[in-house]
């Protein structure tokens, strides 16, 4: 019960509990959220003790103190629950944009299909845009568009189409998610899967090939 040898000095410091709460007296929450009113400390942490739980101060700065009555390891548990909830509402979603041509070669087709799948697993969306120039810009619409569909087969994560295939000034675009992503998602959004990559999978990208994919 309460603080053992494995809790961190830190931890100690941010949570008081127990003989820990310097508070005289505080306004006590029962287990089951109970109103227990104002107690003296020591009597509310005697309480705790005979439920076999923790009085752990839960709003330091009202007056008097709240305290709540409640399992340490609950407690830490539902901290960090919603530590990780508010990280994960305040995650800012982008859209990444790379870029491939009819002559790319297929070992930077599969850097930058690598890199797609990085961005979709951050939660980001990702653009993608086969540049067209010359006389590339007057070839078969869907001749173009299977040309693209070929890289998106090359993304070794699972995705779903937010932005069909279309013209762009560029040449050609589609944008894709990550499949089952963020609440909100665009409603025109598919959920057509990848199909399945032939022959080996993209392999990890080395520092130079990084850096080479944001030039």
């Amino acid at each position: 019960m309460g603080f053992t040898k494995y809790t961190s000095q830190k931890e100690q410091v941010r949570v008081r509990m127990n003989d820990g709460i310097r508070a005289r007296e505080v306004r006590v929450i029962g287990p089951e959220g109970e109103n227990f009113g104002v107690m003296q400390t020591k009597d509310a942490v005697a309480k705790a003790g005979e439920l076999g739980l923790d009085l752990i101060e839960i709003s330091p700065n009202a007056v008097p103190p709240v305290a709540k009555i409640t399992d340490y390891g609950k407690f830490k548990y539902e901290q960090k629950k919603k530590e990780k909830d508010a990280k994960s509402k305040s995650h800012v979603t982008e859209t990444k944009v790379t870029q491939v041509k009819i002559g790319t070669s297929e070992r930077d087709m599969h850097i930058k299909a690598s890199k797609v799948a990085i961005w979709l697993r951050e939660g980001h969306r990702a653009k993608i845009d086969l540049f067209l120039w010359g006389r590339y810009k007057y070839m078969e619409f869907n001749f173009l568009k299977e040309r693209l569909e070929r890289f998106l087969a090359l993304i070794p994560e699972s995705y779903k189409i937010a932005d069909e295939i279309r013209k762009s000034p560029k040449g050609l675009s589609v944008v894709v998610e990550h499949d089952g992503g963020a609440k909100g998602a665009s409603s025109a959004a598919k959920t057509e899967k990848k199909p399945k990559v032939a022959g080996q999978p993209a392999t990890p990208l080395t520092t130079q090939e990084e850096q080479r994919l944001d030039q």
